[in-house]
């Protein structure tokens, strides 16, 4: 039986162009700063996003933290939005290992309103300090929706004329630069960090990076050594996030056609809530109508026909479906078949009688 899996894009296997560089890579003390390959990846990267420097880390989490740690002090509060990854899915990590509060604000279609956090900006005096923005795009938690450069560009001002400075947990920047049909540095230019992932869309096996200014990026290594994140001879990985970095963003957008195709079909099913419209990235965020089956249970038996979805925070009502380098249209069609034939074997109720 084939595995359809759609849980993330997290799952994605390296290519033959990335294995073979992985092989091949030269490599030196990264903790060091004499691995060239990653020298290379870090620069490279940089340049992609408009930033000065790179900083080459394990993990998306890992960035963040560093992107996080590296421009607060103990007792500050960053804003950001209540459905953040950082927030939601990242063990409140910046929060509990960097004793920084968080002030959260509604995320409105994966974005906090301007307005939302204008009020959460605290006052001068004997209050905490707002020191930092966290913004996030596409936003996972939101059902991969995407934030402009215009609305970006907005915080980043408000925060440069408020003393603050802007954090972009950039997962998947280049999904939505695509989505978009922009240069990621038109994405990133308003905000002084980035943190973005080689191993999802961009199908690299692991790590991610943070970019910025050098001297934030300076601080940002220290951060990396004092979580235990400096790494040896990591070129043999950071070689396969070049060949990602270099040779896989143009095809995301075949990721996102199947990830249209996918929520217009769960859309013709009954039992099924899906926004299609709302799906421009490689994410689809639906529900089950629990009328018809229960949620888990239709992620079960989904999962026993071979076919994976994901669930967003814990028991909720919603499922997760993301497409990648390894889901075909034709996969995209065999899911649709297993989940048809999942609720077909159900009723509501009201039909039932």
């Amino acid at each position: 039986m084939k595995i359809l899996e759609f849980r993330s894009d997290t799952f994605t296997k390296p290519t033959p162009a990335m294995r073979r560089a992985m092989a091949e890579a030269e490599v030196g003390d990264d903790q060091y700063g004499e691995d060239p390959t990653v020298n290379k990846l870090e620069k490279r990267a940089a340049e992609t996003v408009g930033k000065e420097a790179g900083l080459y880390v394990a993990s998306g989490m890992m960035g963040n933290l560093c992107g996080v740690l590296s421009q607060t002090q103990r007792g500050d509060e960053v804003i950001l939005g209540d459905m953040a990854h950082i927030y939601q899915n990242e063990m409140d990590a910046s929060f509990v290992l960097g004793g920084v509060v968080p002030r959260l604000v509604p995320n409105r279609d994966g974005l906090p309103s301007l307005d939302d956090i204008r009020t959460a900006v605290r006052p001068p005096g004997m209050h905490a300090r707002t020191a930092l923005i966290c913004i996030e795009n596409s936003h996972n938690n939101c059902g991969g929706t995407v934030i402009t450069a215009a609305q970006t560009n907005a915080i980043g001002q408000f925060a440069r004329e408020r003393g603050l400075r802007v954090h972009l947990d950039g997962a998947r920047i280049f999904n939505a630069a695509a989505a978009l049909g922009v240069d990621a540095k038109t994405l990133t230019a308003g905000v002084d960090t980035v943190q973005f992932c080689f191993s999802k869309g961009l199908a690299a096996p692991v790590g991610s990076i943070i970019c910025g200014d050098a001297e934030t990026i300076a601080k940002a290594r220290r951060v990396r050594k004092l979580l235990g994140g400096a790494m040896r001879q990591a070129g043999v990985i950071a070689a396969a996030a070049l060949v990602a970095l270099e040779e896989m963003r143009d095809r995301l957008v075949e990721d996102h056609r199947n990830a249209k195709a996918l929520a217009t079909g769960l859309a013709q099913i009954e039992g099924v809530r899906v926004d299609a419209a709302k799906v421009v990235t490689n994410i689809v965020s639906f529900e089950i109508d629990a009328a018809w089956m229960d949620a888990g249970a239709f992620q079960k038996a989904c999962a026993e026909r071979g076919l994976r979805f994901s669930r967003y925070l814990g028991n909720s009502p919603r499922l997760r479906a993301v497409t990648h380098n390894d889901v075909t249209a034709a996969d995209v069609e065999a899911g649709l078949e297993i989940a048809r034939a999942v609720l077909s074997k159900t009723r509501a109720p009201a039909l039932s009688a």
